[in-house]
């Protein structure tokens, strides 16, 4: 996994990283605002999603300590991060100002 993912990152599109766990509830209030985001936003944004349970390694690298944890890359720098639900526009903002 880990190789893949710096690939992703690396993307000149903004890549939104999503950590969250099955169990999370507040993951499950966020998972369809960025069903919207990504239907609003379409190719200029890449959505990724991360299983902390799954990859523990990928969290601890990035010090997820809470979930629903939002990491925003771009060429593979991390330009915006933010734990919690965050209402769909918002989230839109800081993507199409990254």
């Amino acid at each position: 996994m880990k190789s893949s993912f710096s690939e992703i990152i690396q993307s000149e599109k903004p890549v939104l990283v999503d950590f969250f766990a099955d169990w999370c509830g507040p993951c499950k209030m966020l998972a369809p605002i960025l069903k919207e985001v990504k239907e609003e936003l379409g190719d200029d944004v890449k959505i990724v999603k991360i299983d902390v349970d799954k990859n523990q390694p990928l969290a601890a690298k990035y010090q997820v300590r809470g979930i629903p944890t939002m990491i925003l890359f771009r060429n593979g720098q991390q330009i915006w991060r933010q734990s919690g639900v965050l209402p769909k526009e918002e989230i839109k903002k800081k993507i199409v100002s990254a």
